[in-house]
C-alpha cells in the first residue's frame, strides 16, 4: 500500500514545530537581554504574546509558503528564506500590538533582540535538522527501495538525480536496461547499482527481494511493458512512471505524484494518506504499549509453566518476512518442545494446507502439552509480538508474516498480501483462522483486506478478533 505524499503542512510539520520553539525561545532570551529578569509568563500580557506569535508563525508559514522547497535549499538561500519568514512574523506582531493599542507596554528592544536571535536559532536548527534528515534517509537506512526501468542513454541521468534527492527516503536496489542483452554484459553494475535482467526475470527479483516500488523512465523509443506493470501492480508493488509514457496501467489506485524531481503516474493496489497512516501508527502504539503491558503481567503466569513442561527460553523468536520482503525477528511464547523446527520436516506431510505454502495440522505433537495448548487456544502466544508493534515491525491489523522458507515459495500474486505491514490479527484470523485450509484463501482475504483498508475496518477487525479468540474459533 503506497504513502501519497502530505500537504505541506504534514509534511513539514517538524520543521513547523522546531520554529516555534526556536521562536517561544528567542522570546524567552529576548525579554531576559532587555530586562535582565526571567520571563516567568506570571502576567496575562506575556502569555497572551506567546499565543499570538505561534498563530502569526502559522499565518507566515500559510501565506509565504516558508517550507515550499526547504529541502533544495543551499545555505545562502536558506539564510534568506528564514530572514523573510521571522521578519514578516515581527512585522504582523508589531502590527497586533498596535492595533489593541497597547505597543507602549512591549519594549521595542526586546523586539530586536528576538528578531535577530530567532533567526540565529532558526537557521542553524533547519540546518541541523536537513543534516540528520539527510543521513537518516540516505542508503539501504532509507525507508524506500526502488527498482529502476530504464534505457541506455538515460540511465545514468535517472540514477544521478535519484543519488540527488537524499530527502525522498530512497534507495535503488537494482536497474534494469530495456535495450540492453543482460547477458552479454561482462560488468553488470552501473553507478554502484546492480542491473537487473529485463523481462520475466524481473518478476522473480521481485518476488524474492525487498523492492517497494518500481520507477519506469525508457523514453518514447521504446515500447512501455503494460503487462509487466500490471502484474506489478496487482503483486502490491508500487508503479511510478514519469507522464512521458502515459498509459493505463490497470490498478485500483492512480495519482500524478513527485518523484525524485520527475513528475510520475504513480498506480498502486491502494493508498493512504499521511494523517491515515498517523492514526493507524497512533493507534499501534497505543496497542503496543497495553499489549506489552499485558504481557509482562502474563510472563509472571506463563513463564514458569512453559519452564516447568519444557526446559528451555520462554520467549520463541523467528525470522519473518515484513512488508515488501523486509526481513525481521518476530517474538512468541513458546509454545512447542525445544525440537519444533527439526520435526517440522517429518511432518510435512501432514500438512492440512494443501499446496504446502503454509504449514498447519490438528494435533500438532511438537505442541507442549498442557500449556502449549492454552496459550495457543486463546492467542496468548502472540501477545509477545506486542513488542514487534511498538517497534514498528508490524500492526496490530495486518496480513500474517511469512517464514523464509514459505517466502520462497510465493508466486507474484501471492506478493500482493505482503504490501502492508504485517499484523498481529487480520481479515483472515476473524474469518476462521485455522479452519482454512487453502492458502489462495488466505491470499484472497489479506488481498481483499489491502485493497479496502480503512481505520474503521481495522477498528472492526479489532473488536472482532476479541470475540473469536475468547470463542476459540478456528484456534489450532
Amino acid at each position: 500500500m503506497y504513502r501519497r505524499n502530505a500537504s505541506s503542512w504534514l509534511k513539514h510539520l517538524d520543521f513547523l514545530l522546531l520554529d516555534i520553539i526556536c521562536m517561544e525561545a528567542a522570546f524567552f532570551f529576548g525579554f531576559f537581554l532587555r530586562h535582565g529578569q526571567i520571563l516567568t509568563y506570571d502576567r496575562m500580557f506575556h502569555k497572551e504574546i506567546a499565543v499570538v506569535f505561534v498563530l502569526l508563525d502559522l499565518a507566515a508559514v500559510f501565506f509565504l509558503e516558508s517550507y515550499k522547497g526547504i529541502l533544495r535549499r543551499g545555505y545562502y538561500q536558506e539564510l534568506k528564506a528564514t530572514l523573510k519568514h521571522v521578519t514578516m512574523v515581527i512585522l504582523l506582531m508589531s502590527c497586533y500590538l498596535y492595533m489593541i493599542k497597547r505597543g507602549e507596554e512591549f519594549s521595542r528592544l526586546t523586539f530586536a533582540y528576538t528578531w535577530a536571535i530567532w533567526i540565529l536559532f532558526s537557521y542553524f536548527a533547519r540546518l541541523a535538522l536537513k543534516s540528520r534528515l539527510q543521513k537518516s534517509k540516505s542508503g539501504k537506512s532509507a525507508g524506500r527501495s526502488i527498482l529502476v526501468i530504464t534505457s541506455t542513454d538515460r540511465v545514468e541521468k535517472v540514477l544521478l538525480q535519484m543519488k540527488e534527492s537524499p530527502f525522498e527516503g530512497i534507495f535503488v536496489t537494482g536497474v534494469s536496461l530495456v535495450d540492453v542483452d543482460y547477458q552479454s554484459l561482462e560488468d553488470k553494475w552501473i553507478s554502484g547499482v546492480a542491473i537487473v535482467e529485463y523481462g520475466d526475470t524481473i518478476l522473480e527479483y521481485i518476488i524474492h527481494r525487498w523492492v517497494d516500488e518500481i520507477f519506469v523512465d525508457i523514453g518514447s523509443k521504446y515500447p512501455l511493458p503494460v503487462q509487466l506493470l500490471e502484474d506489478c501492480v496487482s503483486a502490491g508493488v508500487t508503479v511510478h512512471m514519469t507522464l512521458n509514457k502515459l498509459a493505463e496501467i490497470p490498478a485500483s489506485k492512480q495519482t500524478v505524484d513527485k518523484l525524485a524531481g520527475y513528475t510520475v503516474l504513480t498506480s498502486s493496489i491502494n493508498m493512504a494518506t499521511s494523517r491515515q497512516l498517523l492514526a493507524k501508527r497512533a493507534l499501534d502504539i497505543l496497542g503496543g504499549l497495553v499489549g506489552c503491558l499485558i504481557t509482562g503481567i502474563l510472563f509472571i503466569f506463563v513463564a514458569p509453566a512453559i519452564y516447568i513442561a519444557s526446559p528451555g527460553p520462554i520467549f520463541f523468536s523467528q525470522i519473518r518476512i515484513g512488508k515488501n520482503g523486509r526481513k525481521f525477528k518476530i517474538y512468541k511464547f513458546r509454545s512447542m518442545y525445544m525440537d519444533a523446527e527439526k520435526r517440522k520436516k517429518d511432518l510435512m506431510e501432514k500438512n492440512s494446507i494443501k499446496d504446502g505454502m503454509m504449514f498447519k495440522m490438528d494435533d500438532d505433537p511438537r505442541i507442549i502439552k498442557g500449556i502449549g495448548k492454552f496459550i495457543r487456544d486463546y492467542s496468548i502466544d502472540e501477545f509477545p509480538q506486542f513488542w514487534n508493534v511498538l517497534k514498528g515491525d508490524m500492526s496490530l491489523v495486518g496480513t500474517r508474516p511469512p517464514t523464509l522458507d514459505e517466502w520462497d515459495k510465493y508466486e507474484l500474486h501471492h506478493r500482493a498480501r505482503m504490501s502492508t505491514k504485517p499484523g498481529i490479527t487480520g481479515l483472515w484470523q476473524i474469518s476462521g483462522r485455522s479452519k482454512i485450509t487453502d492458502f489462495e484463501e488466505v491470499v484472497k482475504l489479506d488481498t481483499k483486506y489491502i485493497m479496502e483498508w480503512s481505520f474503521a475496518k481495522d477498528l472492526k477487525i479489532l473488536l472482532q478478533t476479541v470475540g473469536v479468540v475468547l470463542a476459540k474459533d478456528g484456534a489450532q
